[in-house]
């Protein structure tokens, strides 16, 4: 169920977050970078999740300022997302663990930032600008970070087990 409020909204990122890294701590690099048959990584899982917490953030204020919003980016459709992903994949090749696990803290970091910056109503009273949508910023913004943090806990399960 989506949260429907400014704090069910800070409650589930904390937690989903606080859940993921407790995963994370305790692995290594070789483990982290280690591909699967889909030539992905753990590396790759969290750094992706990093990036699409930056990709939200950059709609929300695209679309703030009246500017087109381009989901999820410029030059793709929600249909062209296995490119888009493999092209960030490629992009981030060379991004090592320790850059990995940092960029994504920060990335959290901001996501809180800005769910504790905006009122109920910058959050949940209305559709996003920009979007095309009926989605709120919250319900986005939940998209984007805690709902993002249990698939990757998920894969990150499955490839510690395998």
């Amino acid at each position: 169920m989506a949260a429907t409020t400014k704090d069910e909204l800070m409650a589930v990122t904390s937690k989903e977050f606080a859940k993921l890294e407790k995963l994370l701590a305790p692995v290594d690099e070789n483990t982290a970078l280690a591909k699967d048959e889909d030539d992905t990584s753990i590396k790759d899982i969290i750094g992706h999740r990093a990036h699409w917490i930056d990709l939200f953030l950059g709609w929300y204020h695209d679309g703030l300022a009246g500017k087109e919003v381009f989901f999820p980016a410029e030059g793709y459709k929600w249909n062209d997302l296995k490119r888009y992903n493999a092209e960030l994949r490629n992009a981030q090749a060379g991004l090592g663990w320790d850059d990995a696990t940092s960029m994504l803290g920060e990335a959290h970091t901001r996501l809180v930032g800005f769910i504790e910056g905006g009122s109920e109503g910058d959050l949940y009273g209305g559709p996003m600008a920009g979007a095309n949508n009926q989605w709120t910023p919250g319900r986005w913004a939940e998209a984007a970070g805690p709902s993002h943090y249990r698939s990757a806990a998920k894969y990150v399960r499955a490839r510690l087990r395998s």
